[in-house]
């Protein structure tokens, strides 16, 4: 079982990872042939990833004051105590994670 600051690095790991993968998503190129045209003339491809895009930079910032909150909270506890918060809150990191996760699968 991975301690609460492995799970923590784990995830900040993938924030980083993630970022990284926002710069790509935004190039503005073409639609690719089939993609559904709205009526604006965007692809509606193009506007679900960048909804999903805003939505995981909200995330991103979340799950960053999530762990932020944890590791100050491990760092403020003795040796061998893990407060029932902080259970919930790496519950919370994971959950979080794993929404960023599957919308990254889209790109």
């Amino acid at each position: 079982m991975r301690t609460p600051v492995v799970r923590c690095s784990a995830a900040l790991s993938f924030i980083a990872a993630a970022w990284l993968a926002f710069g790509q998503a935004g190039s503005g190129s073409p639609a690719p042939p089939g993609d559904i045209q709205l009526p604006n003339g965007k692809s509606q491809r193009a506007e679900i990833l960048k909804q999903e895009r805003e939505q995981n930079i909200k995330d991103a910032a979340q799950l960053v004051d999530l762990a932020k909150d944890l590791q100050m909270e491990l760092e403020k506890n003795e040796a061998y105590v893990v407060s029932m918060g902080s259970l919930k809150k790496t519950d919370e990191i994971e959950k979080l994670a794993k929404r960023i996760r599957g919308r990254l699968r889209h790109y």
